[in-house]
């Protein structure tokens, strides 16, 4: 069973997180006013078991998530997906049109399907090196850069405890998942809604590439002053104002 977090009751807002973090990175949004919130730990994170897919794209993370609404009784939910989440938030879209309402695509990372052979490889290599240090030595040296200079000691913790609890096997599935797709795959074939947010201080997914993403499909574009990668963290109480937004633009849609 994936595992996952959950609090509130309301509108359904799922929660899914990048590639170096997990459901507990989400503290600050748990307890978003009307809404039942879900955060999961995507499969090979947490407690959740690896997919059974050695070379899993994100069509089939989409379906693990597919399995955990099934089982929590959510049909149809408002989508947040930051970093490599945004792109499991679009295959799921695509797959399960009628289950995804609307699409935050939170400091998106855009994967590297398109790229040159020699691109994917160099990306493919860092991921190994990088996990190979082990998430302590990630945690040290790496949490403080997903967020803006300056972050409060709080917020680096939260990024650091991510790390540290890292699997290995989960962490490399992820990172081939990031390699081998894209996401103008699976948002070419979307003909729903969605916006596309970004911290201007990002120096992981830059704001010009989220930006660009934005313009190319006709999606609303948020910076985030004040915010890194992890902008759900550096600012947290604009992002929160604007899931609130989110949501009650697609429940007021719904009354027409």
């Amino acid at each position: 069973m994936i595992g996952f977090r959950e609090q509130g009751d309301g509108a359904p807002l799922v929660l899914l997180h990048g590639i170096s973090s997990g459901a507990a990175s989400w503290h600050k949004q748990m307890a978003l006013p009307g809404c039942r919130v879900l955060a999961w730990d995507m499969p090979g994170y947490g407690d959740s078991p690896l997919l059974a897919r050695k070379e899993a794209d994100a069509g089939d993370y989409a379906d693990a998530l597919a399995e955990l609404l099934d089982a929590t009784g959510i049909d149809r939910a408002v989508l947040v997906g930051h970093s490599l989440g945004a792109l499991v938030a679009c295959a799921f879209a695509v797959k399960y049109p009628q289950r995804a309402q609307h699409l935050v695509l939170a400091n998106p990372a855009q994967g590297y399907g398109r790229a040159e052979a020699e691109k994917q490889s160099q990306v493919w290599h860092s991921r190994q090196a990088l996990m190979a240090l082990g998430g302590e030595t990630m945690a040290q040296t790496r949490a403080a850069r997903l967020l803006r200079p300056g972050a409060c000691a709080d917020d680096i913790a939260t990024v650091a405890a991510g790390m540290r609890r890292l699997r290995a096997e989960g962490y490399l599935a992820a990172a081939r998942m990031l390699v081998h797709d894209d996401i103008h795959r699976w948002l070419a074939e979307y003909a729903g809604s969605a916006e596309v947010w970004c911290g201007e201080l990002d120096t992981v997914t830059p704001p010009e590439g989220a930006r660009a993403l934005a313009l190319r499909y006709g999606m609303p574009w948020r910076p985030l002053p004040e915010a890194g990668h992890a902008s759900y963290l550096d600012n947290d109480i604009l992002f929160n104002q604007q899931l609130r937004q989110a949501v009650k633009g697609v429940a007021d849609a719904g009354t027409h």
